[in-house]
Parts: structure tokens; C-alpha cells; sequence
């Protein structure tokens, strides 16, 4: 009976850690939004890792389709490209945090959190202009203490509705995958970079938003950043 008991509480702290690192609607380390108002047809399509030298051309597609989104960008690849940082600002996309270096924040310090934040939101104001209040965890992984270095910094935590997996998807799997979770105030998460690899491959994800914006417009919906999507109708 004791063993059961003991072997049952450790399950039960495990999925509770599970859930508070990586689930997308938990706020037991960090408050976080994974959704935007449900009073109006709108999405938000989010981008990870960048800028990276394929960004423009992600830029240029947006530019057609007439679609603001917001980057969720690495101080670290915008030191190596601070003029791609700025024509993602200059374009009026909205730009968030989303850490200096891309590392895994799980069995960090608090210290080390705020180091990776505090280097990042300083990039990115001296690149584009712009001090971000978003902030988007590497890895969705969020841990001990990052509540407290997103109130400091004044950063509101990003997570998603839906995340593309267009590292690893074909453009076409890419559509089909976020045309089915497609809903007022879904926040879409795809990727203009690959952590911090310089020249990442993301041909499927410039394949995949010609696609997608089109077949999204077509079922009624526009398009927000994430600052916006998150305010209700007045």
C-alpha cells in the first residue's frame, strides 16, 4: 500500500512538472497567453529564431499578402544581422523577445534566465528602435524563477495555439496542420530561423505562407500581430 501510494505521488508531482514546463496553457512558472481574443475572426502568425538571412524573403511574402505578424527574435542572430532586424521593424512587424543565446531554460537559474532576457531586449532596442513586451520561452520550457525575471523586465509570456513543426514538416503538411486548428484568436507559431544556425534551411516555411494566408482569408479570417489579437473588442 505504502509503495503504491509513494510510487503514485511521485507520478502525479511528475505530470504536474510536465505540465507547468511545457503545456501551453500553464502559468505555474511564468504567466503566459497561448490564445488572443475570441470576439473576432482573427490569427496571429508568430516567427521563431530569427532574423536569419532568409528572412527577407519571408518579409517580401507577407508584403503581398498585405499581413502584419509578429518575430520572435535571438539578440544573438541579430548581432549577426542587424540590418534584417531592422527591415522586419521598418516593415511595422511586431517584435518579441525570445531570448540572446536559444538555450533550454529547464534546470536554470533565475540569474541565468535574466541574463539571456536582459542581453536579448538590449539587441533588440539598439537594432530596431523598439523595446519588446513580448517574450517567447526557447522551446516552450519554462521553469523556476522566469515569473519572476518576465515581471522585472515587464515581458508578457507567449506561448501558441498551434505550432507549425516546419522544421521538420513539407510545406503542404505545414497548411493542412494549421488550417485544422484554425480559430477566433488562435496564435500560430512557425519559424524564420533555426536556433542560432547561420543560413538555416526554411524553404517549406517560405513555401508554406503563400500558402496559408490565402486559405485563412478564404474561411473568413484576418490577420494580427499578437499585441493586438490579445485585446478584446471595445
Amino acid at each position: 500500500m505504502w509503495i503504491e501510494y509513494v510510487g503514485g505521488s511521485v507520478c502525479a508531482a511528475a505530470a504536474l512538472m510536465t505540465y507547468g514546463v511545457r503545456s501551453r496553457s500553464s502559468n505555474l512558472f511564468a504567466p503566459s497567453v497561448w490564445r488572443g481574443a475570441a470576439d473576432r475572426r482573427a490569427i496571429a502568425l508568430t516567427f521563431d529564431d530569427g532574423p536569419s538571412e532568409s528572412t527577407p524573403q519571408l518579409l517580401e511574402a507577407l508584403a503581398r499578402e498585405g499581413v502584419q505578424a509578429t518575430f520572435f527574435e535571438c539578440g544573438a542572430n541579430i548581432a549577426r544581422l542587424p540590418e534584417i532586424a531592422r527591415q522586419v521593424a521598418l516593415a511595422g512587424h511586431e517584435i518579441g523577445n525570445h531570448s540572446h543565446t536559444h538555450p533550454r531554460f529547464y534546470l536554470r537559474s533565475a540569474a541565468f534566465m535574466e541574463e539571456e532576457m536582459t542581453r536579448a531586449q538590449a539587441v533588440i532596442q539598439d537594432a530596431t528602435g523598439r523595446a519588446p513586451v513580448l517574450f517567447r520561452v526557447p522551446f516552450g520550457a519554462r521553469w523556476f524563477g522566469l515569473g519572476g525575471v518576465q515581471k522585472r523586465l515587464r515581458l508578457q509570456g507567449v506561448m501558441w495555439t498551434a505550432i507549425a513543426l516546419d522544421w521538420k514538416l513539407s510545406a503542404g503538411a505545414i497548411v493542412r496542420r494549421l488550417l485544422g486548428a484554425a480559430a477566433n484568436g488562435a496564435i500560430f507559431c512557425l519559424h524564420d530561423g533555426r536556433e542560432l544556425r547561420p543560413r538555416p534551411d526554411v524553404r517549406e516555411t517560405l513555401e508554406a505562407v503563400p500558402r496559408l494566408i490565402p486559405e485563412l482569408r478564404a474561411r473568413g479570417f484576418h490577420f494580427e500581430t499578437v499585441s493586438q489579437i490579445l485585446c478584446p473588442t471595445t
